[in-house]
């Protein structure tokens, strides 16, 4: 052992990019005025918020406008689920989303179901895919949103978002994708997807935490169609209300350009590292990738290995970072929903591990993990 953390939590959160972290210092000890303020000084700050607006909108293919801020992507997807739902000219209480979706679109859903809403869960097979077949069915004139994230963070299983967004506007319904695992590591554009509302978090694209956003389709904007959370003083429009965290703000609008300007050299080292993991894992006999390994994102490994206990092996090696399970449940001792959604047993779950890789790992961080795993199993 060693006092040295090995880092393989990156779906859970990332560390700062040291040009995120000047950037954001700037803006708390340099350009510190409220943006909402009418006098000069707080106009730097008001420039940072629309530049930041400007270069997550490029990552996303969007203009600016459509660019809303909030805490994180468990506000930003409460803002879009609740605000669509609650709005008092909605008269339609269905809602489609899936089993393996993130705790904070299956909570939200299971309060909407608690106050008289109908919500579909869309099973998955196997592999961790849906059936859009089965989705298109229970689409009824009562529909009023499908909510499906683009990538899985317990498996990366990549959803077919561009085929869900034809079915959602086929059918007059609103799209709201939770693309959190995907923005920044893979390309996207907003209108050829079919997109309503896509809800993201910063500090999984290495920038600090309690940043993050959501895209609104302008006409859902215009048509004053989301009914707020927070109310205030107007800020993005009367939708959230709040005064302007800049310096996250304008640490995230580095992170997209970043990420924009990287995402080729990223996706190649990590994809290589996946690859390794991957090679290496399978040759314990046994073992298996979980989720679809041809439509899966480059840095997710998220594999079961016969005799594996999770619990224990973290337990034995807490100087490397890695997760049995979303980083929000991960505290509580129970085998992963996204795992026993997809037909694992509850014993195959507790010894399934996630790996997920970011832009500073390295094939020395692969190696320690597979070594401690082979350790552990005396192999």
């Amino acid at each position: 052992m060693n006092n040295i953390m090995t880092y393989l939590d990156n779906n859970a959160t990332t560390v700062v990019d040291e040009r995120v972290i000047k950037v954001v210092n700037d803006y708390f000890s340099l350009f510190y005025g409220n943006a909402s303020s009418s006098y000069s000084f707080g106009n730097s700050s008001k420039k940072a918020i629309d530049s930041a607006k400007v270069s997550i909108g490029n990552l996303l293919n969007t203009e600016s406008q459509s660019i809303h801020f909030t805490s994180g992507a468990t506000e930003s997807i409460n803002l879009a689920l609740k605000g669509l739902a609650l709005h008092p000219n909605n008269k339609k209480k269905h809602i489609i989303t899936c089993s393996t979706e993130h705790k904070a679109v299956l909570e939200t859903c299971k309060y909407l179901e608690s106050i008289g809403f109908k919500i579909d869960y869309l099973p998955v097979n196997k592999q961790g895919n849906i059936d859009l077949g089965l989705l298109e069915s229970l689409i009824n004139d009562d529909t009023l949103l499908i909510c499906l994230m683009w990538v899985n963070n317990e498996t990366g299983v990549i959803h077919p978002i561009e085929e869900i967004g034809k079915i959602a506007k086929k059918s007059d319904v609103y799209f709201v994708c939770d693309g959190t695992q995907g923005l920044g590591k893979l390309s996207i554009d907003i209108y050829s997807s079919n997109i309503d509302i896509l809800c993201f978090s910063g500090h999984k694209l290495y920038t600090p935490k309690g940043i993050g956003g959501l895209y609104i389709n302008d006409s859902i904007t215009k048509q004053n169609k989301i009914l707020p959370l927070i109310h205030g003083g107007g800020q993005e429009n009367g939708l959230r209300s709040g005064t302007y965290n800049v310096p996250l703000i304008a640490g995230l609008g580095l992170a997209c350009t970043i990420a924009e300007n990287e995402m080729t050299i990223n996706k190649t080292k990590i994809k290589q590292l996946q690859n390794l993991l991957e090679s290496e894992i399978l040759k314990i006999a046994g073992s298996y990738i979980n989720g679809n390994s041809s439509n899966r994102i480059y840095n997710t490994v998220n594999f079961y290995i016969p005799g594996l206990d999770t619990e224990i092996f973290m337990g034995m090696n807490r100087d490397i970072a890695v997760s049995n399970g979303s980083a929000c449940s991960s505290a509580l001792i129970q085998p992963s929903h996204v795992l026993l959604a997809m037909g694992l047993s509850n014993t195959d779950a507790m010894s399934s591990l996630r790996i997920s890789l970011g832009k500073y790992n390295t094939k020395k961080d692969i190696d320690l993990l597979l070594q401690r795993i082979k350790n552990f199993l005396n192999i």
